[in-house]
């Protein structure tokens, strides 16, 4: 049977079919090898593995099909609204290795909440990455996630075409790139030339850092955002204190 595949972070109105996730609800724990062959199997950008513990607590895990991910936002609403949808509740709280995430659900929208990721300073642009990207790259900061690169415009992120083969020449994991939006208040694009994947759709994590460093760039706590990926992704986004609020709609695949 089939595991559920919930696209979080839609758009149907601007032909944006967010990210993908499978759900799968584990009876008992697995080991982390068979986590990987089954994420393997699904063939989804990330699956959440979902186990109860004895205090009726919801951990999760993330893997794409070639290695475990430390947090998953899509992967973390996607499982947060099957969640609630089977014990039909509006509210679930996940566990994972890293913090919590708290998915609220109203009906095909959901709110998510992360803990948001400051920038840990300014760094130099590797030529790989410079070259590899072969857009205006005016500054890169380094966080505890992926790399923050801000380029010139709306028109630069969404013309981008990756050498993947150059960007892997960095060391650097993946990066979310972005400029100021035209009709919105950000876009970007998350690259992650490391891995299978290359370039994620609709990245929670990612926002999980642009939301902070846009929040303070354009001086305002409520956000919208594009990711212009190939399915494109839509956030409704809000700064609470050291909290990322994302908003979305969704859809079963």
């Amino acid at each position: 049977m089939h595991p559920p595949i919930i696209a979080v972070f839609t758009a149907p109105e601007l032909d944006f079919r967010g990210n993908p996730a499978a759900v799968v609800r584990l009876e008992k724990p697995l080991e982390p090898e068979e986590m990987l062959a089954q994420a393997k199997k699904i063939g989804m950008p990330a699956t959440s593995f979902l186990l109860e513990d004895a205090a009726g607590n919801y951990r999760v895990r993330w893997f794409a099909p070639d290695a475990e991910i430390s947090l998953c936002g899509h992967g973390a609403a996607a499982a947060g609204i099957f969640l609630a949808r089977q014990k039909q509740t509006d509210t679930v709280l996940l566990q994972y290795s890293g913090g919590e995430v708290l998915v609220h659900l109203d009906g095909n929208r959901f709110q998510m909440r992360l803990d948001a990721i400051p920038l840990r300073g300014q760094v130099a642009v590797p030529a790989a990455i410079k070259e590899g990207l072969s857009i205006p790259v005016l500054e890169m900061y380094q966080t505890d996630n992926k790399h923050v690169i801000l380029t010139d415009s709306e028109r630069s992120v969404k013309e981008m075409i990756p050498d993947f083969d150059r960007l892997r020449q960095s060391e650097i994991f993946g990066y979310a790139v972005t400029a100021k939006g035209e009709a919105v208040d950000f876009v970007s694009r998350t690259l992650v030339p490391h891995v299978q994947q290359l370039e994620d759709q609709a990245t929670g994590s990612s926002h999980a850092l642009l939301v902070p460093f846009w929040a303070k760039k354009l001086g305002k706590n409520q956000l919208v955002a594009h990711q212009l990926s190939p399915r494109g992704g839509r956030f409704f986004a809000e700064m609470e204190e050291d909290t990322v609020v994302l908003a979305g709609t969704f859809a079963f695949e």
